[in-house]
Order: structure tokens, then sequence, then C-alpha cells
């Protein structure tokens, strides 16, 4: 059965992270993070099945490299605070064949975000699984041929949530209607769509365990 899944989080440098160990983490690579010197290796990570990174047309070319990216990024926040991307990870319907779950994600990420001039890292998990899900990572600066610019402040409004779950749930819904299936997947909570249930995990046990395992990596990755 098709499940909704979508959850947001800022990656922040107080927290603990890194964008340049986030992103190697969820692509699965080799990255040398320039500001601290530590170099993070997960080529060994199971279930990375691609990494793309999509980009607007006001982006210089070297974007498209995800080191330089990400260490960009990281120069471009100079305060112990800095929020350094924004991710938003969904949950990809089991249903979709793996060639349409992937241009799903692809497009509405190009509509979403990267239309509106954000670069978009994204990270496709367990793809041949029963959880297939995606990893987003959204840049918070404006870009232009020179780099990085400043804050898109209206990036943060939090209206932009209710939109960003509402058009994941019908991309999804138009790509399980083209598969050939009646089942829908719904955004809104189980009280405002009326009915008496349980929100359920995304996740299988043994695969949020892993996940679990895997954010300890990257975070212990980063001291």
């Amino acid at each position: 059965m098709a499940i909704y899944h979508l959850s947001m989080k800022i990656i922040s440098r107080s927290s603990g992270y890194s964008a340049v160990a986030s992103a190697a983490y969820r692509s699965g690579s080799l990255m040398l993070d320039e500001r601290t010197g530590l170099t993070h290796d997960y080529t060994r990570k199971s279930g990375v099945a691609e990494a793309v990174i999509l980009t607007p047309a006001t982006a210089p070319a070297w974007c498209t490299n995800r080191a330089e990216l990400w260490n960009a990024v990281e120069k471009a926040e100079c305060r112990k605070n800095s929020q350094l991307a924004r991710e938003i990870e969904l949950a990809i319907p089991r249903e979709l064949p793996q060639d349409a779950a992937r241009e799903t994600v692809l497009a509405f990420v190009r509509e979403n975000f990267v239309s509106q001039g954000m670069i978009a890292d994204v990270a496709f998990h367990h793809m041949d699984k029963t959880n297939p899900h995606a990893h987003i990572m959204l840049t918070t600066r404006a870009v232009g041929p020179a780099g990085f610019g400043g804050k898109v402040r209206d990036w943060n409004d939090r209206t932009h949530a209710e939109t960003w779950r509402a058009s994941w749930a019908d991309h999804a819904n138009r790509a399980l209607a083209n598969a050939g299936y009646q089942e829908e997947i719904d955004h809104r909570s189980y009280e405002r769509q009326g009915l008496e249930k349980t929100p359920g995990i995304h996740l299988g046990k043994s695969a949020c365990a892993m996940e679990t395992r895997g954010i300890e990596t990257e975070r212990g990755a980063q001291h």
C-alpha cells in the first residue's frame, strides 16, 4: 500500500552538522571538508542507488560537482550557528517502477525548488526494496555566475511547507495513476482527513534501524 511521508529539517552547524559530510553520507561518496580538513568516506554505505545534482540556470557549471558545491556552501557561511542547507526526506511509493519513481521525484524537485533558484542534491536510497525514499539537500542562498550571494529569506516562509507537501502528493498520485494504480496518498494528517488511524512509519523496522545507525555514523564522523 502506498504511504505518505515527507519531512523537512535544517542542516545547521550549531547542531554539529557539516554540509560536506551530510552530502557525502547521503550520496555514498568520499569528500574532503576543506573547512575542517576532515575526509568523509561513505563509499561503502549500502542502499544508495543514485545521487543527482539539479541546478537553476543561474548556477555556474562547478555547482554540479558535489565536493565543490558543498565546500562552497561551507565557505559562504561564517557563523558557528549557520544554517547550511535544508533537507527534505520523502517516501517513494514502492508500487512505482524505478524509472518512473526517479522521474517523479526529479520533476517534483525541479518544479518546487530548482525553479525558485535552489540547487538540489537528490539521493535515492533502497530503490529496489520495500522502503524506497529520497533525501533532497537544498541550498539556502541565491546563486549566480560568481557563486553564492545572500540568503533568500522567503524560502523559510512556513507557508511553503504545506505547498511542498501537497505538491509531492500530487506528483506521486499522477505517477501511480499512470502506472495503473487507483490508490492515492494524502499529505494531510489523518485528523484533517477525518480518519481515526494511527500514523505509520514510512520505513520498515530493519531499514529504520539502519538509517538511525547511519545518522549516528554521519554525526560521529564530523567530530
